[in-house]
């Protein structure tokens, strides 16, 4: 079998962007300090960078599923022109006590901590999840990481590029 490509699977909230509380409008966007030559080294090191968010604001009707999808392709174009290419995004809408009916689901295979964007983007993009890892904020990001079988690093905010240089062992 040949090996898959490498991967880093970045949360977004809180890693990528600052976490504003349901961010879901271009004035929201704030990117995290660093996160933008973060990408762009990775990318550099060959690592597919792939966002997997949680986006419950569409299950409790605080924004839409268009306006979701129209954020997330907002922050991909924020950092490719800052040459750090996004590579896939996966976001679930879903949630236990949401308002909306279409996305209410007691426990949906996306939402982190269960690893269903993960294992997705892994057989979407030809991954190997021996030489990928995900970076996340959340005790959920780190448990959807083991359930996919690939380390998860806990991000406590700060700078991203200096804790990837950390991670990457520069």
């Amino acid at each position: 079998m040949t090996s898959g490509v490498p991967a880093v699977f970045l949360d977004r909230d809180g890693v990528l962007i600052e976490d504003t509380g349901y961010p879901h409008l271009e004035d929201q966007l704030r990117l995290v300090p660093g996160a933008p030559e973060a990408v762009r080294q990775l990318n550099q090191l060959g690592f597919l960078c792939v966002i997997v968010t949680n986006q419950s604001g569409v299950a409790r009707g605080l924004f839409s599923e268009d306006q979701m999808k129209a954020f997330n392709a907002l922050i991909v174009r924020k950092f490719a022109a800052k040459g750090a290419v996004i590579g896939a995004v996966y976001a679930c809408p879903f949630h236990s006590e949401g308002r909306v009916e279409a996305w209410i689901h007691p426990d949906h295979p996306d939402r982190k901590p269960n690893p269903g964007m993960i294992l997705r983007a892994i057989a979407e993009h030809g991954i190997d999840p021996a030489k990928s890892f995900l970076i996340g904020d959340q005790p959920s990001d780190m448990e959807a990481a083991r359930r996919a079988g690939v380390p998860g690093f806990r991000f406590e905010g700060g700078d991203l590029y200096a804790f990837v240089q950390d991670l990457l062992g520069h």
